[in-house]
């Protein structure tokens, strides 16, 4: 999995690249949760830009979980952008996609 960020509009967009499974997730979990760091410490929100997940199991989940209890204790909303049709689904199923604002495109979850 690779990772790449970027500051922009008030917000810190994460976009992590690969499969999210049980060889990648625990190197997700931490990059992410540094995410939500440096989002705190800039008072902004944190976009995550699925459009380059092809899966996430459900270690990846557990990932998403970890980092929005952070989030939440430091007041850092999390957004997820743009996962494809497979990735929708795992949020779908796993109601991950009540937890978290889930939008169509980056730009949507920066203006949300």
């Amino acid at each position: 999995m690779d990772w790449t960020e970027d500051a922009r509009d008030g917000a810190i967009i994460a976009a992590p690249n690969g499969k999210i499974d049980e060889s990648s997730a625990q190197d997700f979990g931490t990059k992410l949760e540094a995410a939500v760091e440096r989002a705190a410490e800039a008072a902004a929100k944190l976009v995550v830009d699925c459009s380059g997940i092809s899966y996430m199991s459900s270690r990846g989940l557990r990932a998403l979980t970890l980092a929005k209890r952070k989030a939440d204790g430091a007041g850092v909303k999390i957004m997820l952008a743009a996962p494809n049709g497979i990735v929708r689904e795992i949020l779908a199923i796993s109601r991950y996609d009540k937890l978290f604002g889930v939008t169509d495109t980056v730009e949507g979850a920066l203006a949300a």
